[in-house]
């Protein structure tokens, strides 16, 4: 594939590289021509030197063969320009933009654009490192609205099953994990001693969640 990266920052040079190992063809556009050093001397890609959502630099990038475009500056503003332009000039279809306003991406992800809202992940992460007894997150939407979480089953589930559990801690679960092997739940499949529950929640309600799932006892809810 051939793939465009707009910004050479951590994330783009990071970005760059890695898809230039996996053997891909790789252009990297930068206002500055000094942060072209991140990409190391392996790097066998396109170095562009430019305003990244700017038509003659994109061209000169490649992006009228790409067959995707990451935009990962460090202004949101440059990014969703830019993914605009990829998307609706040039017709990408897999287009992603890097974006620090979860607000603004919740917006962008509806206008169909996918973002990477990277606070509030981080955020969530630094949160649940620091505090006891907080769940495993699987996944995270890039607007930051939905998170996948790993809860244990807690004992007062034991024998229940799965369609009981749902309404009553407030998560939809996506699968199951069983003696280490995931499986597709129904509505009737009972939960057993060990099964880890892999659920989709709203993340508002990602402690709430985590507290109704570990009480003791499933008939207290």
């Amino acid at each position: 594939m051939h793939i465009v990266v707009m910004g050479c920052g951590r994330v783009g040079s990071g970005l760059a590289r890695r898809l230039d190992e996996l053997g891909h063809d790789v252009s990297i556009i930068d206002q500055q021509a000094v942060a072209f050093r991140r990409l190391g001397p392996e790097f066998g890609g396109r170095q562009v030197t430019g305003v990244g959502f700017d038509r003659t630099t994109l061209i000169e990038a490649g992006v009228e063969t790409a067959d995707a475009f990451a935009a990962v500056s460090s202004g949101d503003n440059s990014n969703i320009i830019a993914a605009r332009v990829a998307r609706e000039t040039f017709g990408i279809d897999h287009v992603v933009a890097r974006i620090y306003d979860p607000k603004r991406a919740a917006v962008y992800e509806r206008l169909g654009i996918p973002t990477v809202a990277t606070v509030l992940w981080t955020i969530d992460r630094l949160t649940r490192a620091l505090l006891p007894g907080g769940v495993a997150e699987d996944w995270r939407d890039p607007s930051g609205a939905v998170a996948l979480l790993q809860l244990p089953v807690n004992r007062g589930w034991v024998g229940r099953p799965v369609a009981e559990m749902e309404p009553a801690v407030g998560v939809r679960v996506a699968f199951l994990t069983r003696f280490g092997e995931g499986m597709i739940p129904t509505a009737s499949t009972v939960l057993q001693d060990g099964d880890l529950v892999h659920a989709l929640v709203q993340t508002p309600q990602v402690d709430d969640v985590a507290r109704r799932a570990s009480a003791d006892r499933a008939e207290e809810r």
